[in-house]
């Protein structure tokens, strides 16, 4: 790594990032949100990415191995897992399509190979699950009840990571030189919807993530992305304090705040970028881990002291993004992925 991430994060501090990320491994290799709490294969694949930018490969690969593991037969992981069992056994379609993006990442770095041959297997089976429920309308729905009977609604910032996840996911196919079609025709479907029919997902439009997803993941570029960031800024920024996890309340998170910098970044906007991942800072512990979230004026953390792992992860991957400091740094905001349609 460089010696700095524009004079933000040293080497020394992303490292004791990691090292906080890395102590909520368990023996199994499943990362948990924080001390007793539950892990998703989403934040669980982040933080493993995170570990990976850090150095920490052997960690991340235990990771991925543990993903490896407790994928279902059918492709699918449950929604919930704490350390000793399944604490929601319903399933998140972004939750399963997001491995396609942490193998990619880890391959990238590594340029591990057969790690890529390894995990090609999970892969496969975890996008055909998710491009499996997708509907006639071109709709995913978010979750699919233990019945196995799907949601009856799709969300624009799970339906948005999922496009990006499909574009990792050919990538990977195109490497190995396995075709998959039917995951790009998936995603041209996907991205058409969220670009002409949004109103058709269920209504988010409180969250900040419904308002930057599609710009992160690449399915709005150019002048309609820099609009959508523009339009909605300052009802969600605060006071240069960071990102709102909701509009209407003062509540600024670590992770919306970087995953929101790092949308800045895939428009060019360095500045800001920098400037909203600078923000965020005040939330660094001195182990170097991050509360989830502050509330302003009182600049109480919120939840009461909560140092997550997946907010610990945001910031490492929003800093590698930042540097350009490893070979996947740019992967989470598009770059060098083979476009679609």
């Amino acid at each position: 790594m460089k010696s700095e991430s524009f004079g933000v994060l040293t080497p020394t501090q992303i490292k004791a990032t990691a090292s906080a990320i890395q102590s909520q491994q368990t023996n199994s290799g499943m990362i948990l949100w924080f001390p007793d709490g539950h892990a998703d294969t989403w934040n669980h694949t982040e933080a493993a990415m995170a570990l990976s930018s850090s150095g920490l490969v052997t960690a991340a690969e235990k990771a991925y191995e543990w993903l490896a593991k407790t994928q279902r037969e059918d492709g699918s992981w449950h929604h919930y897992y704490i350390a000793n069992g399944i604490e929601d056994a319903k399933v998140d379609t972004n939750c399963c399509a997001y491995v396609a993006t942490g193998v990619l990442h880890h391959f990238l770095n590594t340029g591990d190979s057969a790690f890529l041959e390894e995990m090609w297997p999970v892969v496969r089976k975890a996008l055909n699950f998710v491009v499996g429920h997708q509907a006639a309308t071109g709709h995913i729905p978010w979750a699919i009840h233990t019945s196995g009977t799907p949601w009856s609604y799709s969300l624009v910032t799970g339906s948005s990571s999922i496009f990006h996840s499909l574009r990792c996911g050919i990538a990977i196919a195109n490497h190995l030189d396995q075709e998959q079609h039917e995951w790009e025709f998936a995603a041209v479907r996907l991205q058409a919807l969220l670009i002409d029919h949004e109103s058709q997902f269920e209504p988010k439009r409180r969250w900040a993530m419904d308002w930057y997803y599609p710009v992160l993941t690449g399915v709005l570029t150019n002048e309609p992305a820099v609009n959508r960031l523009s339009e909605r800024f300052n009802e969600f920024a605060l006071q240069e304090k960071g990102i709102r996890c909701v509009a209407d309340q003062p509540w600024v998170t670590t992770a919306e705040t970087c995953e929101c910098a790092m949308a800045f970044l895939a428009l060019g906007d360095h500045e800001t970028a920098l400037d909203l991942f600078q923000s965020i800072q005040r939330l660094r512990a001195e182990d170097g881990s991050y509360f989830t979230g502050i509330v302003f004026p009182e600049e109480v953390t919120f939840p009461d002291a909560e140092k997550s792992t997946y907010s610990s992860a945001a910031v490492i991957l929003a800093a590698d993004a930042l540097d350009r400091s490893e070979p996947a740094s740019r992967l989470l905001i598009g770059e060098g992925l083979p476009e679609v349609g």
